[in-house]
Formats: structure tokens, C-alpha cells, sequence
């Protein structure tokens, strides 16, 4: 069902704003535990922290992280609450995957949206 109400569907999605300000790289689905996660590398691979802005109709935007990634291929972006550890909060497939033949940077802009 759709949320027809705008300031409804921005609260329902303002709750990731609170849950999770960390995104991680995956070379496969991460399911429900964050699984598939990049690992390795020099300069290693490690998860970046976002900042968000909420919208007013359902939406929320992060800022720009670089990560550092060794040689994969990214198929997804989870988000996480910590920087290690942490609880795994929701993952989301890419658009297209990157593939990435050495090691190089992956550039991701998150934003979500409640319907």
C-alpha cells in the first residue's frame, strides 16, 4: 500500500536516518546480515559514514562517500550502524554493478524513498 500522506512517508523514512549512518560495498546480496561484504585491499577497504538530509515528501539524501576498494565486482550497498560491528539496518542492489579489475575508489551518493 501506498502512504498518501507526505509528512507520514517522511517519518517512515527519516527512521534509516536514525538507524544507520554507515554504508558498506557487496560483491553479492547481503540477505539480512550483511553478508558478501568487501574486505582487504591497500589502502584498505573499510565502511564510510554518510550524512543525511531529510526531505519533506518521503525522501533522504546522503552525502558522497569514497571508499577505497581492492579488485571486485560491487553489486550492492548496505547500511550499517557502526563502523565494524554493528547492526546491519538494509541493502540494496546497485543500479549496474562496478567492476573494479585492481585495486582503485568506488564513489556512492545514498538516498531512499518511502512511497
Amino acid at each position: 500500500m501506498a502512504i498518501s500522506v507526505p509528512s507520514t512517508r517522511q517519518s517512515m523514512i527519516d527512521v534509516l536516518k536514525t538507524s544507520g549512518t554507515y554504508l558498506s560495498l557487496h560483491t553479492a546480496d547481503p540477505t539480512t546480515t550483511g553478508g558478501s561484504e568487501v574486505s582487504g585491499g591497500s589502502p584498505a577497504y573499510g565502511r564510510k559514514q554518510t550524512t543525511w538530509t531529510s526531505g519533506t515528501t518521503g525522501t533522504l539524501s546522503g552525502t558522497e562517500v569514497t571508499f577505497d576498494c581492492p579488485a571486485a565486482t560491487v553489486t550492492h550497498v548496505g547500511l550499517w550502524s557502526a563502523a565494524s560491528g554493528g547492526t546491519f539496518i538494509a541493502g540494496q542492489a546497485l543500479s549496474s554493478s562496478i567492476v573494479l579489475g585492481a585495486q582503485g575508489q568506488v564513489k556512492i551518493t545514498p538516498s531512499g524513498l518511502q512511497t
